[in-house]
């Protein structure tokens, strides 16, 4: 049985994938490990934490997701865009993992900003999942 956060991580990309809106902006560049160079914009799966929260009768967790949107387009729109179709796309969806269950999948906040290049726009895109083991 793999982890709920690895599970979680594929289901992610495979949905982004297949998002229309996202797919329009991205040109399906998601990435876990982006190519060297990279064609802006893109998307980036990022950190990940598993904090195990076992009750009684049921095992499982919440899933803490860092992701991240990069654009080079002057000023935030882009990226703006990018990481608010990520949320539209992924905040409270249904899932199906393979060997866990996705309770819920919540966006938690989104952070952008300008990174020390003083070129490349930088969204920081952050999701809490709760699971459970079968």
């Amino acid at each position: 049985m793999a982890s709920a956060d690895l599970e979680l991580q594929g289901a992610i990309v495979a949905r982004l994938k297949a998002d229309a809106p996202l797919t329009a902006l991205l040109q399906g560049r998601v990435y876990d490990q982006p190519p060297t160079p990279a064609t802006y914009p893109y998307f980036t799966i990022g950190e990940a934490q598993f904090l195990r929260d076992d009750a009684t009768c049921v095992s499982g967790g919440q899933v803490y997701l860092t992701m991240h949107a990069w654009s080079q387009q002057v000023g935030f729109p882009e990226v703006k865009r990018v990481a608010d179709a990520v949320v539209e796309s992924l905040h409270l969806a249904n899932m199906s993992l393979p060997t866990n269950r996705l309770i819920s999948i919540m966006h938690r906040q989104t952070r952008v900003f300008r990174d020390a290049d003083g070129l490349t726009s930088h969204a920081v895109i952050e999701f809490v999942a709760n699971t459970e083991k079968p």
